[in-house]
């Protein structure tokens, strides 16, 4: 298989992905109880009156969000704008497009993913060999049980448990905004928790098992200092597999950073995705959803091709190799 073919497919499954991404978000959106113009109604105080007041109000409010538009229609319509990367305005904010709401939304939650997944990998990387290196010993037993429970504590019941201490206990940081360098500490803490425990359990499964193939063990054979053989053999190729959890991690990040915006009211997609689940407001929530969605395919093909071009045998069975090899050798014959 060519590199042009591979990809050719890849981009073909993930436009077909992302159209039943478009379908299952409408579908699950339309079987919701209420809609947008209802929820409006109720936040204003409709609610509280009747006869036919109401049901103009009803009325201009289905006209207006497009509630009196069959449900397929509205769903062809939202589709036709999306080929062309035109979303349509929010309901909830009717005087912004949903891709520019995404672009001021994205790069903030972006940023936080990126700071997250860097410290995690800092702190997992030493903890996943020094578990690995005492394989196990208390020490490995101990660090396995503080790892797991980093890998079962969800990120908003951390970034909670943050505020308790940090806000309501000492008082010095703030709970919410987006302003300055201390509104970002403890929701990248909330995230970095996570991401930490299981980067470190890869590393630790990972070097495991190079530490047992036959080049480390002859290396260590032979006399070659074990830190010299670690650093240099052992974990340059055990961090290979990390490669492959990384990607998604990292756009799982970034696209599932709803509860902990939503927590410290940071205005980030995560935030605006929330609020338009919230308030059904169709535009803004499939804009995301399908935003969110072509980040983790985009991450996972980025994963693939780094994971091909790092180990010669992907590359050969995907065909990357032969089709670099066919490049090199054109260039040569020119």
């Amino acid at each position: 298989m060519s590199f042009a073919s591979y990809m050719a497919k890849r981009i073909v499954r993930m436009v077909l992905s992302l159209v039943a991404v478009s379908m299952i978000t409408f579908t699950l959106l339309q079987m919701a109880p209420g809609n947008f113009a209802d929820i409006q109604r109720i936040s204003a105080g409709a609610a509280q009156f009747g006869g036919a007041g109401t049901e103009d109000m009803v009325h201009a409010f289905a006209s207006r969000y497009g509630d009196d538009i069959p449900a397929w229609r509205q769903y062809l319509i939202f589709m036709k704008g999306a080929a062309t990367w035109d979303f349509g305005p929010s309901y909830k904010y009717p005087t912004r497009d949903v891709q520019d709401i995404i672009a001021q939304g994205f790069p903030i939650s972006a940023t936080i993913a990126l700071i997250a997944v860097a410290i995690s990998l800092v702190i997992a990387i030493p903890i996943g060999m020094f578990a690995a290196l005492r394989q196990n010993s208390p020490a490995d037993h101990g660090t396995m049980f503080v790892i797991t429970l980093g890998t079962a504590l969800p990120n908003y019941l951390t970034g909670v448990i943050l505020v308790v201490i940090f806000t309501l206990t000492f008082g010095i940081l703030p709970s919410s905004g987006w302003s300055g360098p201390e509104h970002m500490v403890m929701p990248i803490l909330a995230l970095v928790l996570g991401p930490t425990a299981v980067l470190a359990r890869y590393v630790r499964s990972s070097m495991l098992e190079t530490l047992r193939e036959e080049y480390v063990v002859a290396a260590l054979a032979k006399g070659g200092r074990q830190s010299v053989v670690i650093t240099r053999h052992a974990l340059r190729n055990s961090l290979i597999p990390i490669v492959t959890v990384l990607g998604p991690l990292l756009a799982s990040l970034m696209t599932g950073t709803v509860f902990v915006e939503a927590l410290f009211r940071i205005p980030g997609l995560g935030l605006f995705f929330a609020q338009a689940a919230a308030s059904r407001d169709m535009p803004l929530l499939m804009g995301t959803a399908l935003f969110f969605a072509l980040i983790l395919m985009t991450m996972n093909l980025i994963v693939d091709l780094v994971y091909g071009y790092l180990d010669p045998r992907i590359r050969a069975a995907g065909g990357v190799s032969r089709w670099r090899s066919q490049k090199r050798l054109s260039r040569q014959a020119a």
